[in-house]
């Protein structure tokens, strides 16, 4: 699965959160998100990129740096390839 097409599964739970629970959350809590991208693109791009088991981790170690008192700022998914610094998220990673 990783570098490939997003399974059926993957986009339709994207879908669902960005167009139904999101907007139920931000009426809870009007907060802006602290990181670019969001929890939720950066979630999707690294279950693309890296599939359902490392690509989850990624996604819960985001979720639990993301809090009101975080610094925030730019913080993309890392390369496949490498366990250094993160660079710019890559094209066939886009977000439905």
């Amino acid at each position: 699965m990783p570098d490939s097409e997003p399974t059926l599964a993957v986009r339709v739970i994207y879908r669902i959160y960005k167009s139904f629970l999101s907007p139920v959350l931000h009426v809870f809590s009007p907060s802006q998100c602290v990181y670019l991208p969001t929890c939720s693109e950066y979630a999707y791009v690294a279950l693309v990129r890296f599939g359902p088991v490392r690509g989850s981790w990624l996604a819960l170690k985001r979720l639990a740096r993301c809090h009101p008192f975080s610094k925030g700022g730019l913080d993309p998914v890392p390369e496949r390839n490498s366990r250094a610094a993160p660079s710019v998220t890559k094209a066939e990673d886009h977000l439905p």
